[in-house]
């Protein structure tokens, strides 16, 4: 009987000590909330391309230095670090928070709807924030306005990392956070760990979700150039069609997925995003260009795929008399995005102290990808990713337009709850009492 009281008891103080630090933390965000989400609104209105993010890094680099932090900028081209330290020792944590926009034309009817415009790919073209990437800038900001004021008793060292372009440079640009890594953003500050977190339609405001070991895949770009023979549209047998050999090409590329990979092992993706050729109705033109991306989360897998691909370009194309020019792949590729366990675990304890246990969901694998592995790939800092719900409450999120979309819609609800969530996440880490 009197075990039974004593365990009693000691659960009854772990869930008020819980209740008590989930109440911190939503009473360290509110105050703050008034700024997060006028931050989130002048940023979605004013959206940048990557490594375009000239407005955006100034607006950051302000805001940090009049909080106290040390602030780099410049960092693979628009980048801005800021760095505070606590005034008791501790450990050192990196935040780190995505900055660039997508060249897509919003259609969302909002007081402070993008109404920006840039160039991509040669084309004039709408600018939105239709990954979210707005509400990473705000919460990471209320993140360290609240850090600041803490920082008398805050153990240890935090580096707070704005990082452009993660949606990949333009081509024949560097960036992101290959980048930045390559210049030294942890040259003088090596972090014990480093977090992340991006906003998603998948589910409710009020739910986050994060799993162990990967969660998102590896991403490859590639581009198959296809040269024929042009000719007039009326005489095909004078030339030697691109734009056939192209679509042959895209259908064979089919079967890597359905008939080369042992799905029973991990999923894998080949997917073609770009089929550019011709410029008249009754020209056969020279070349067809394609491009796409290939996911996967096991190595092996991938490398399968790859190679896979530029087989059955190359044959398709010597079967129909053209010859296909490939680069698969294509520039900087995204590793797995894979959360460190042991890790993963004590985020995860942080995230249910501050939401509680019933809003804090177990992540399925997800095709997408980001490059936020790349600050680990070469320095073996462990790392967690969680994702933040924006679909408003009553929506079935499996309706709900998708990031990326030009329909996204993010509900303000998941402000707060995304900035609860990475706050104690960073305070438990840093052993904040």
């Amino acid at each position: 009987m009197r075990n039974s009281l004593f365990t009693a008891a000691v659960l009854a103080a772990i869930a008020t000590s819980a209740a008590a630090a989930a109440e911190t933390a939503q009473r360290l965000v509110q105050p703050e909330l008034k700024q997060i989400t006028a931050w989130r609104r002048d940023l979605h209105e004013h959206p940048e391309l990557s490594n375009r993010e000239v407005r955006t890094s100034k607006l950051i680099a302000d805001e940090l230095k009049k909080l106290g932090y040390d602030v780099r900028t410049g960092i693979a081209h628009h980048g801005v670090v800021g760095v505070l330290k606590g005034g008791k020792p501790g450990p050192k944590l990196a935040i780190r928070a995505d900055i660039d926009a997508l060249p897509v034309t919003e259609q969302v009817d909002l007081p402070f709807a993008s109404k920006a415009t840039g160039e991509y790919l040669g084309k004039n073209v709408g600018v939105m924030h239709a990954c979210g990437h707005d509400a990473h800038m705000a919460m990471t900001l209320g993140v360290a306005e609240i850090l600041a004021k803490l920082r008398a008793d805050l153990p240890g060292e935090v580096m707070l990392i704005f990082q452009p372009a993660e949606e990949g440079p333009p081509a024949g640009e560097e960036g992101g956070a290959p980048l930045m890594v390559r210049e030294g953003v942890f040259k003088d500050f090596k972090p014990d760990a480093i977090f992340g977190m991006h906003v998603r339609s998948a589910w409710n405001v009020g739910t986050v979700a994060l799993m162990p070991g990967g969660e998102e895949a590896s991403s490859d770009t590639f581009r198959i150039v296809v040269h024929g023979k042009g000719s007039h549209g009326a005489t095909p047998w004078l030339g030697v069609d691109p734009i056939a050999t192209a679509a042959d090409i895209v259908m064979s590329a089919q079967t890597i997925v359905s008939r080369e990979l042992d799905l029973n092992r991990s999923p894998a993706v080949v997917t073609f995003g770009i089929f550019n050729g011709g410029q008249r109705f009754n020209v056969v033109p020279e070349t067809t260009e394609l491009q796409g991306t290939v996911r996967a989360f096991d190595e092996d897998m991938r490398q399968h795929a790859l190679t896979s691909l530029k087989r059955i370009a190359e044959s398709v194309a010597a079967a129909h008399g053209a010859t296909a020019e490939t680069q698969i792949p294509l520039g900087v590729s995204n590793p797995v995005n894979s959360n460190d366990p042991a890790l993963t675990a004590r985020v995860r304890a942080s995230l249910e102290k501050a939401l509680g246990k019933d809003h804090v969901e177990t992540a399925q694998r997800w095709m997408a990808s980001d490059d936020f592995p790349h600050y680990t790939a070469g320095t073996k800092i462990p790392s967690v990713f969680f994702f933040v719900g924006t679909t408003a409450a009553g929506i079935e999120p499996a309706t709900a337009p998708t990031n990326h979309s030009p329909k996204f819609l993010l509900d303000e609800g998941s402000l707060p709850v995304g900035t609860e969530a990475m706050l104690q996440a960073a305070l438990d880490f840093l052993g904040y009492q």
